[in-house]
Formats: structure tokens, C-alpha cells, sequence
């Protein structure tokens, strides 16, 4: 599961693809990428932090549909998510190599986005990936790569780009369990010796990577060094430069193996207007007073950022943990994975299971359960009066859909139905944990939760509610420890109790993940298709007016 949640985020890196361009002028050399999930007031607020405006640059406004187009052939679409929030500015330049600034990004590394775009074919190039809220970041490389192509003029080889993309999966999972500076570096090395030495032969790659693994005493399972090789094995057969990408790669393996200074390092030159750009350095020309305080924020051109604005590289939400389970990169534990998008902020104490009050049978009713000594106990009653209104609700939905109270059910749910028969003390157990955690989430008030590119909703507590719901229902790995409730029931009625949950969330916070796509995709024979009712939260068929007879077969 941590693999595919790695896998999922990290290739999501191909959400900021080419989407609307909107060119502001014909001769800019300068491009700003915008998420089309932002709103306008977080779109001025990163165009502020880029110092740009529309007649400075040209800019490519980045929607969802953009990302499914371009992942579809990596992920399955279920797993992409359904916004685009990550920004970049990107500036090709004529030298200096590739240099790199984001903010708010809590996995993606500068040295990550600088290794993989070099890949892709870039040589020299400034970037800033950002976000006005703190995101994993893996939204950005291929909005870099389309920005970097339309303000070059220069296309890029779509081989490189597909192995750019591959790197950033392989440099990801690796991350997992090594933590990010050592996956970036056994990357890094391994592209330097293979490239500068003309290395094709399998064997040779591999035994440069197992070296490189026991020099930083890594512990590289072998599935982990087969796939490493397999990406290696790739780009040794494309036509690279090394002289050109030996700045790049150079700087990035100072930076991850901590030999880098802290003053931007002695090769770094402020540009001059030597090259075709204007002379102006983007990574360093940026206004940080309008992201606030509190932002994390790294760059290849001064290594002691990243140490300064955060203690560890927190967690995207997405994954697990970037650190390994045992945190063996020397980094602060990271709190298990939220979710599909993830959403605990590291280092985050979790509210203890035992000692909270849980409620009882009775709609609208609670009790205290014994709690261990030194937990706080947590109640309905410490909630504001529409918090409370919320849980009530849920607390009825919670008797109808797992206990069988269907004037309970009916009550929440016009029109609803159980749909899962559950014995009396499966049915009291389900209610009493899905009820815990959502206490859990209405009091922490979404505080907890890091906005990521794959989130399925807009609102916090729907995004953390979703993860917990799919640890509960069976439909992720839940490394609580907990007693798996549903443990006799089969696949197909846990995914049932899931999507019945949801879509009373969905009605309750007035949201819904399903698309328009879909809503098409479910038109029926009789020339009907599904329309959502956002006052009662469910869909119900409606004529479509140009649906078109289909004949019998």
C-alpha cells in the first residue's frame, strides 16, 4: 500500500501539463504555470510571489483533465485525483545549469526536480515550484517541462520526458525507505559515473549501484536494485551530453550529500545578462513576505534553506512516511499516512483510541468509555454548536446505515436505504469507530490537515474523513494496530459501507467527487443521464435531451 500511494503521488508529478496557453507576449521568455483548482485570490497571490504580471510572461493555466491526459498511461485515474494546484516559473537561461527553488512543498525536493530535469534534456534552466498552501509538490515537473518547452521554443525528446517521469517514481519509492537526499544521491551518482563513463553493460550498472548503496550504507532491497538498473540501463542508451549536465548533476550530489557550502556554493554566479534572459534571476528575485510565515522552502543554490524552514520533509500525503519506517535517515518520525493524500502534518500528535467517549446505541445519545491514564477524552459536547449539528447528523446516518435504523437513515438520507445487513455488535462497533474518528476530525477542525495536488475534495475534513473511512472500510492498510471490525464481510459489501459513508459526507459538506465525465459516462439506453442534486446530495437520473436512441443489439 505504501508503494502504490508513493507511486500515485509521485507520478501525479504530471498534473501541471499543457493546458490553456495564454500568451501574453510574443516574445516572453519567462512562463508561469497556474493550478486551475486555485482560486483567483491564490492565483494573484503566486503571481505576486513570482514578482510577475501577465504582460511579463506568458502563462499556461493547468486543469485535472490536462493531468489525466498525460497519466493515464502510468496510474490508473482513480488514483490521480481530482485537482491541480501546484504552480512554477520557469526561465531557460544559456548557463549555469539547472537551478531550482520551491516553496511549500513538503516531499518534492529541489535536487529532486533538478536530477529528473536533466533527464528530460534540460541543461540550463531556473525554476521555482510553489504553492500559496504547503502541498507535496509532485504536481510540478511536467508543468516545468511545458513551460520550459513553450518558453525555449525548444521540444524536448519525448523518450527523455518519459524517462524524467520514471525517475521521479523510482527516486520516489526508494525515498520511502531511505529517506529523500539518499534516494536523490544513489540516483544522482549513479547517472554521473554511468553517463561520464559510457556505461551500457547491465552488470557494470549494477555493480555501480550496489557500490554507491554500500558506501552511504543504504539497504537496497534486491527488487529495488532491479528496478534502479532497469531506469539506468534506459538512459545510458540515450544520446546525453554529460559535459552539459555535469553542472547540474555535480551540484545536486554536493547539496544531498551535505559537501555543498551554505552560501549558495562557489560556483554559483548571479546572472548578468550574458545569456538570452534578462539578466535577472528568477530563483532569487522572489517576494516570500506574500506566502507568510511558516513555509518550507529549499533550493539548489543554497542547501542551508531547507534546513532552516523545516526540521524534516514532512509528509505529502500521499505516502507513508519519506523516511523509512524506522526513520533511519536520521529525520524526525513521521506519523503513519492519512491517505490518498495524506494529511497529518509530521510530528503531529494523533489522539489515543482508548479513553474517548464514543456513543452509544441511541441516536443522539453518548457514553464515556473507561480511558487509559494520561489520554484526553474526547466529546460531542466540546463541539461549537454547528460542529455539533454536524455530528448529529452523522450519528443518525451512523445508526441507520450500520444498525438498521431506517427512520434514522431515512431522516439524513431522503430517500436512502440500508443497503448491508450487519449483526447487532459488528453493526455497534462500526458506528461507535466511524463516529470516533469523526469527533477526532471535527475537533481537530482540519488543523491537521496539508492540501495536496491528488485531493478528492475541497474542504479538509473531507479529505481527512476520506482517508479514514478507506482505512475502516478495508479499502487501505490500516497499520493502526485497531481490530479490523469488518474482518468477515466480504470485499464487495466493505466497498458498498464505503460509498454509502461517502456520499452522506458529500451530502453533509455539499461536495461531491463525481465528474461531469462520469455523469456522461453513465447516460443510459433510454437516453437519461445521472445529475447531481447538491441540496440532497445524491444523484438521480434526469432526461438528456441530446442523447441519441442506441439500437438494440
Amino acid at each position: 500500500m505504501k508503494k502504490r500511494n508513493m507511486i500515485s503521488a509521485i507520478v501525479c508529478s504530471v498534473c501541471l501539463v499543457a493546458a490553456n496557453v495564454v500568451p501574453a507576449m510574443a516574445d516572453a521568455v519567462k512562463v508561469v504555470t497556474l493550478g486551475a483548482d486555485l482560486t483567483d485570490d491564490q492565483k494573484n497571490t503566486m503571481m505576486r510571489y513570482f514578482k510577475v504580471d501577465s504582460s511579463q510572461v506568458q502563462i499556461l493555466t493547468i486543469t485535472n483533465q490536462d493531468e489525466r491526459d498525460h497519466l493515464s498511461a502510468y496510474v490508473p485515474l482513480e488514483q490521480i485525483g481530482s485537482r491541480t494546484v501546484s504552480c512554477a516559473y520557469v526561465k531557460p537561461t544559456q548557463s549555469g545549469g539547472i537551478k531550482v527553488r520551491t516553496a511549500n512543498l513538503n516531499w518534492v525536493t529541489c535536487n529532486m526536480i533538478a536530477t529528473t530535469l536533466s533527464t528530460s534534456g534540460v541543461t540550463n534552466c531556473e525554476v521555482v515550484a510553489a504553492c500559496p498552501f504547503e502541498v507535496s509538490g509532485t504536481g510540478a515537473l511536467t508543468g516545468i517541462l511545458m513551460a520550459y518547452e513553450t518558453a525555449s521554443g525548444e521540444k524536448l525528446d519525448t523518450t527523455k520526458k518519459e524517462l524524467a517521469t520514471q525517475e521521479m517514481v523510482v527516486t520516489g519509492n526508494l525515498a520511502q525507505d531511505v529517506g529523500q537526499d539518499d534516494a536523490t544521491s544513489i540516483i544522482n551518482e549513479a547517472k554521473m559515473q554511468i553517463l561520464s563513463g559510457n556505461v551500457q553493460n547491465a552488470d557494470e550498472i549494477y555493480n555501480i549501484v550496489v557500490n554507491i548503496a554500500e558506501q552511504n550504507n543504504m539497504q537496497v532491497s534486491s527488487d529495488q536494485l532491479d528496478t534502479i538498473v532497469s531506469l539506468l540501463e534506459q538512459i545510458a542508451q540515450q544520446n546525453y551530453n554529460y559535459d552539459e549536465m555535469k553542472e547540474t548533476l555535480e551540484n545536486v550530489e554536493e547539496n544531498v550529500t551535505g559537501e555543498a557550502g551554505t552560501d549558495g556554493g562557489d560556483d554559483y554566479v548571479e546572472d548578468n545578462g550574458d545569456d538570452a534572459s534578462d539578466g535577472e534571476s528568477i530563483v532569487n528575485d522572489l517576494d516570500e513576505s506574500v506566502l507568510g510565515e511558516d513555509v518550507i522552502a529549499g533550493s539548489t543554490e543554497d542547501p542551508s534553506l531547507a534546513q532552516e524552514t523545516q526540521t524534516a520533509s514532512g509528509e505529502d500525503g500521499w505516502y507513508v512516511e519519506e523516511t523509512g519506517e524506522d526513520g533511519s535517515d536520521g529525520t524526525e518520525e513521521v506519523p503513519e499516512d492519512e491517505s490518498v493524500d495524506e494529511t497529518v502534518t509530521e510530528g503531529e500528535e494523533v489522539p489515543s483510541e482508548e479513553g474517548e467517549e464514543i456513543p452509544d446505541e441511541t441516536v443522539g445519545g453518548t457514553e464515556e468509555i473507561p480511558q487509559t491514564e494520561g489520554e484526553e477524552t474526547l466529546s460531542p459536547d466540546s463541539l461549537s454548536e454547528d460542529a455539533r449539528a454536524l455530528y448529529d447528523r452523522a450519528e443518525k446516518f451512523a445508526a441507520g446505515e450500520y444498525e438498521g435504523d431506517a427512520a434514522a437513515l431515512q431522516e439524513v438520507m431522503d430517500g436512502a436505504a440500508v443497503t448491508v445487513t450487519l449483526d447487532q455488535e459488528t453493526g455497534t462497533k462500526l458506528k461507535e469507530k466511524v463516529l470516533k474518528k469523526y469527533l477526532e476530525i471535527l475537533v481537530d477542525g482540519g488543523m491537521s490537515y496539508v492540501a495536496a495536488d491528488t485531493d478528492l475534495y475541497m474542504t479538509p475534513e473531507l479529505n481527512l474523513l476520506n482517508n479514514e473511512m478507506m482505512k475502516i472500510f478495508g479499502l487501505t492498510v490500516d497499520d493502526s494496530g485497531e481490530e479490523d471490525i469488518l474482518v468477515n464481510q466480504t470485499a464487495e459489501d466493505k466497498q458498498v459501507l464505503y460509498d454509502d459513508t461517502m456520499i452522506f459526507f458529500e451530502s453533509l459538506y455539499g461536495e461531491s467527487v463525481k465528474s461531469y465525465e462520469e455523469v456522461l459516462d453513465n447516460t443510459s439506453e433510454e437516453g437519461t443521464e445521472e445529475s447531481y442534486d447538491e441540496t440532497e446530495g445524491y444523484y438521480e437520473e434526469v432526461p438528456d435531451e441530446t442523447a441519441e436512441e442506441i439500437p438494440a443489439e
